[in-house]
């Protein structure tokens, strides 16, 4: 669907729904290897939100617990180390590492919070973020809540 601005200049108009490209692809496989990462430490809970449709934040979020400040943050170091193995990449920002409650990792395509009990109920993300879709994880036992 094409329209016209002010001078005839040509704007065109995206349907709502998109097909997934290449891109939306990449950042499937990104999240994945974040959550196998995090898996490797123990990381409990582990949830894939699907929010490309919904937000302009992320195409994904990737949310789990750590039982304590040492876990959450060595989960942290297993994914930064995992993605830059397999991706070649390093978050664009990274907060929240020295507290250790609450780390957010920004890889801009992704977003990644990895949170202590209290916190993860607390803010209650999943439920903020309820109706983006979910993706399983084959290998996961402990995932979803």
């Amino acid at each position: 669907m094409t329209e016209s601005f002010p001078r005839n200049l040509p704007l065109t108009i995206n349907p709502v729904s998109r097909p997934k490209t290449d891109t939306e692809a990449t950042s499937k496989n990104l999240a994945l290897t974040i959550a196998e990462a995090a898996l490797d430490r123990k990381a409990v809970e582990i949830i894939l939100l699907n929010v490309a449709e919904i937000s302009s934040l992320a195409d994904y979020f990737v949310m789990m617990t750590g039982y304590s400040k040492v876990q959450v943050r060595a989960i942290a170091d297993a994914i930064q180390g995992q993605v830059e193995i397999d991706w070649q990449r390093r978050p664009i920002r990274t907060e929240g590492k020295a507290e250790g409650t609450w780390v957010l990792q920004d890889y801009g395509d992704v977003i990644v919070h990895i949170m202590m009990p209290r916190e993860r109920e607390f803010y209650n993300l999943e439920a903020f973020w309820g109706h983006a879709e979910r993706i399983s994880l084959a290998n996961a036992e402990n995932v979803g809540s």
